[in-house]
């Protein structure tokens, strides 16, 4: 394989001590194994739309599912690779590391990484719920998500309330509803419901459920395109009994409810990081099969052709690209700074699109073998489809910045 995209894309800590025997570099050595055992696996768990459990036990025991809780608590980097609280360039370099081994497992990480960062930003829960959850991802590894998505509502980005309801009760408040798209449902040991309560003036917030209360049934019925060995399965909740300081920064629908910045930021670029980490495997198939296919009218490996050296070099321009933009952005944020919304859903709408853009100059150069389920192009490119998916999507990003544009520009809105 070749290793040129191996090397552009990690952070500047890494690339400028590479042959020193230091933590980092034994991350880097680790990640770089991890990508290869999830990546022998991924194939088949996509095949037969099965969980990868074995993924999650590797996490847990390299310490990588509690990176994102406070240093305080356990997390941050085990002193095996130098300990230390997390940083957005850290995440990001494992996520994509184990985005091309395995993109599914991948993103139930970036929801834990991302979970963790809001919880320990957000006032609103309880100090020993939060402390609770944090010692569980610690010491046993645990999962958490949030489960927002509903049959009748769509996104919740796009407005309207839930039709998950809590019901106060003298013992606490019984859930019951439907979600869809729980990212991760196999696994994960905490569950934070978003839904409303049944009060004369609802409130609007999340629900906070450990995955062993009575009441909660999963129908496995998640069955994709791409990411299908993701479990995300739909959630149906009857009646299951949630105590009354699990429910998480109840208000009224008026009040906005957008994510915190810092956890914002942190969304935007490990999704990207994560489909940054499928490009990468599938540019790494498209040069080795370009090497070794030699037709018989061409006498000679496709790599020589000059339409299949500029397609690679296009491909590589755009990963480049997408390196500089996430390292840069990652490292400012790492140093203090606060970037807009709008530039976060920039960071999401360029670096996924940069990622298509390469995986489909893949496919097409490719033909037959490429779209073969023999080899893993196919898979890769269901895969990277679904980064369109994620909110912010595009149409969102587009028109909201161009709002914002109009907005901030004087003059009369009359022609």
């Amino acid at each position: 394989m070749a290793p040129a995209s191996s090397v552009y894309v990690l952070p500047r800590a890494v690339t400028s001590n590479l042959s020193a025997p230091t933590p980092q570099n034994d991350l880097t050595i680790a990640l770089s194994s991890l990508t290869e055992e999830f990546a022998s696996r991924a194939a088949q768990h996509d095949r037969e739309g099965s969980f990868a459990f074995e993924n999650i036990a590797r996490l847990h025991e390299l310490g990588l599912l509690a990176f994102a809780v406070p240093s305080a608590s356990g997390g941050g980097l085990p002193e095996t690779f130098g300990g230390g609280a997390a940083t957005l360039q850290a995440a990001a370099q494992i996520v994509r590391a184990i985005g091309k081994g395995d993109p599914s497992t991948g993103l139930v990480l970036v929801m834990q990484y991302v979970h963790h960062i809001a919880i320990d930003l957000d006032g609103h829960w309880p100090k020993a719920l939060r402390e609770i959850v944090q010692r569980d991802a610690v010491d046993n590894g645990a999962l958490i998500n949030s489960l927002r998505v509903e049959p009748e509502l769509g996104s919740p980005a796009r407005g309207g309330l839930p039709q998950t309801v809590g019901r106060r009760t003298p013992k606490g408040w019984r859930i019951s509803g439907r979600k869809l798209y729980s990212t991760g449902i196999p696994a994960l040991t905490w569950l934070a419901v978003w839904g409303r309560t049944d009060e004369d003036e609802p409130r609007v917030g999340a629900f906070l459920v450990h995955r062993q209360t009575p009441g909660i049934k999963v129908i496995e019925n998640w069955d994709h395109l791409g990411m299908r060995a993701s479990g995300s399965h739909e959630v149906v909740f009857d009646e299951v009994l949630v105590p009354f300081d699990h429910a998480i920064n109840l208000q009224p629908p008026s009040v906005q409810r957008g994510l915190d910045p810092l956890q914002l930021i942190w969304m935007a670029v490990l999704l990207s990081a994560l489909y940054d980490g499928v490009a990468h495997a599938a540019r790494d198939w498209f040069v080795q099969f370009a090497k070794e296919r030699v037709p018989s009218n061409l006498n000679a490996p496709l790599a020589s052709l000059e339409r299949f050296q500029e397609a690679v070099g296009r491909i590589d321009a755009l990963l480049f690209n997408n390196a500089i933009l996430l390292e840069n952005f990652a490292g400012s944020v790492d140093e203090g700074h606060r970037p807009s919304g709008r530039d976060c859903n920039f960071i999401k709408y360029l670096a996924t699109g940069n990622v298509i853009a390469a995986v489909e100059q893949a496919v097409e150069l490719s033909g037959n073998p490429g779209l073969s389920r023999a080899n893993p192009l196919e898979r890769h490119y269901r895969d990277i489809l679904c980064s369109r998916i994620h909110t912010p999507q595009n149409d969102v990003i587009l028109s909201s910045a161009g709002r914002e544009a109009f907005a901030a520009t004087p003059g009369s809105e009359r022609a």
